[in-house]
C-alpha cells in the first residue's frame, strides 16, 4: 500500500513563506508524476503544482512565480516552497502521487494565511 504523508502546514501572515513536504513510502522515481493540490472551504480541489518524473513542472497561474515544487530522491520527498503567501492561498493542501496503477492521496495539511 503506497502512502504519501504531508507536513509543514500552519498559520502564516500574508507575505510570509511556508514549505510543505510530501514523504512517500517508496521511491518517488517509481511515480509518473507527483503534485500538490488544494481545496478551500466551499470550493473544488484544484491543482497547484506538479512535477513529472522527467522534472518538468506545471503550475497553476495563481501561484506561478511564488511557489516552487521540487523533489529529493534520496529522501523520497517532494516539496512545495510557498513564498509571498496571500490570504487566498488558505486551503487544505494535498499531496498526490501517480503511477500506472492509479494515484494516491495524502490526508492533507492545513495552510492558513492571515491578512
Amino acid at each position: 500500500q503506497v502512502q504519501v504523508v504531508e507536513s509543514g502546514g500552519g498559520l502564516v501572515q500574508a507575505g510570509g513563506s511556508l514549505r510543505l513536504s510530501c514523504a512517500a513510502s517508496r521511491s518517488i522515481f517509481s511515480f509518473n508524476r507527483m503534485g500538490w493540490y488544494r481545496q478551500a472551504p466551499g470550493k473544488q480541489r484544484e491543482l497547484v503544482a506538479v512535477i513529472a518524473r522527467s522534472g518538468t513542472t506545471t503550475y497553476a497561474d495563481s501561484v506561478k512565480a511564488r511557489f516552487t515544487i521540487s523533489k529529493d530522491y534520496a529522501k523520497n520527498t517532494v516539496y512545495l516552497q510557498m513564498n509571498s503567501l496571500k490570504p487566498e492561498d488558505t486551503a487544505v493542501y494535498y499531496c498526490n502521487a501517480e503511477d500506472n496503477a492509479g494515484d494516491y492521496w495524502g490526508q492533507g495539511t492545513q495552510v492558513t494565511v492571515s491578512s
